[in-house]
């Protein structure tokens, strides 16, 4: 088949990876140079620790072994299995952890808790005052600003792909669409991962789609100077991630709340290395639109305050600041929206936070579920 991808983002990037692997002919078209949506504004986890058992887990884990592969084959995706530590200072968060080692599902997420003196050894850059952490040796990291570059590349090499960037897809025919030049661009099967972006043709297509719009906040620092060992979380993503749902929760969500600005912003801290050494930090959610169209700087100061505790000393200046916004499936129990929109085309989007993590075992259950 000739498969046409209208979008170049992870999502997209990844059903082009699996149509190529099946035999197909591809042509991904992005509407700007380079992807620059959700997809190269994350953190670049690969972030198994916090799905909740049952589809979004598995899933989770299937596309984990997914992305080790491709990283095997591409290098250049930056693929390692870190792993993962949310660390805690209280006993409240402690007792967290506690429950969810103690949990059924705690050996499908691959957790343990360790102590104090067992989180210096694994990640001797968290010098603060810890009690422990939660260890998810599950979790990996790629780099997400080259990922996607990588990607293609290598799936120039086989012959049966073509990325056409710059180009605006305005119009679904039946036997392809036509483009802001007015070139048409024929495809047996056209798949439009779009992310965030949902007017225009897809807005035509598909109406009002249920998915709904996230806007985050974060940032990158200069080079920390030392090797961080595993991604980072403090304990304030226990109440943003169903893994850890349970009584205990309750317990640190009633006993110890967020203070007023992470409280306010929606707030955890994720922290990754990045390969040049620099820290990706983060992050806030907002859900009401119309978004603000600036960033505001009293949760990067609450982001700065919070990961020096963690590593007992200064956090490296921060060299960049950004926002971002996903596309989230509106229907929990849904890893992603993907619906026909006409005979010949697919609308697939909306995982959410999960876009970086998912993106290789959604885009395989598209090609099952399409028969490619």
């Amino acid at each position: 088949m000739r498969i046409l991808i209208v979008g170049g983002g992870v999502l997209g990037t990844m059903h082009a990876w699996q149509a190529v692997q099946r035999g197909h002919d591809v042509v991904q078209i992005e509407r700007e140079a380079e992807a620059r949506g959700a997809s190269v504004r994350n953190f670049g986890l690969v972030w198994v620790g916090g799905r909740s058992s049952g589809l979004e887990l598995t899933t989770a884990l299937r596309a984990r072994r997914l992305w080790e592969e491709i990283g095997g084959q591409v290098p250049g995706v930056g693929f390692r299995a870190n792993g993962s530590l949310t660390v805690l200072r209280t006993e409240a968060e402690r007792a967290v952890a506690l429950e969810v080692v103690g949990g059924a599902g705690a050996a499908d997420h691959g957790f343990k808790l360790l102590d104090a003196v067992e989180v210096l050894e694994l990640n001797p850059a968290l010098r603060g005052d810890l009690l422990g952490a939660l260890w998810c040796d599950r979790d990996a990291a790629v780099e997400p600003r080259v990922a996607q570059p990588a990607l293609r590349a290598a799936l120039e090499v086989t012959g049966r792909y073509q990325w056409l960037p710059g180009r605006e897809v305005r119009e679904l025919t039946g036997s392809g669409v036509v483009d802001d030049r007015g070139e048409r661009h024929g495809a047996d099967l056209v798949l439009l991962c779009t992310g965030a972006w949902l007017g225009g043709l897809v807005k035509e297509l598909a109406g009002a789609a249920p998915v709904r719009r996230v806007r985050l906040q974060m940032a990158q620092t200069e080079p920390l100077g030392e090797r961080l060992t595993t991604s980072v979380a403090d304990a304030d993503s226990f109440r943003y991630y169903p893994a850890y749902r349970g009584s205990a929760l309750d317990g640190l969500n009633a006993g110890q709340p967020q203070g007023p600005i992470p409280a306010a912003h929606k707030m955890q801290l994720l922290m990754v290395q990045r390969l040049d050494g620099s820290l990706t930090i983060g992050d806030t959610h907002e859900y009401d639109e119309p978004f603000s169209f600036d960033v505001t700087e009293d949760p990067y100061d609450h982001l700065t305050e919070a990961a020096s505790a963690l590593l007992g000393r200064a956090l490296p200046r921060i060299a960049r600041r950004w926002a971002g916004v996903y596309a989230q499936a509106t229907d929990p129990a849904l890893i992603v929206h993907r619906a026909r929109v006409a005979p010949n085309a697919w609308l697939v989007t909306g995982p959410g936070g999960r876009g970086m993590t998912c993106s290789p075992a959604i885009a395989e259950d598209t090609a099952e579920e399409l028969g490619l």
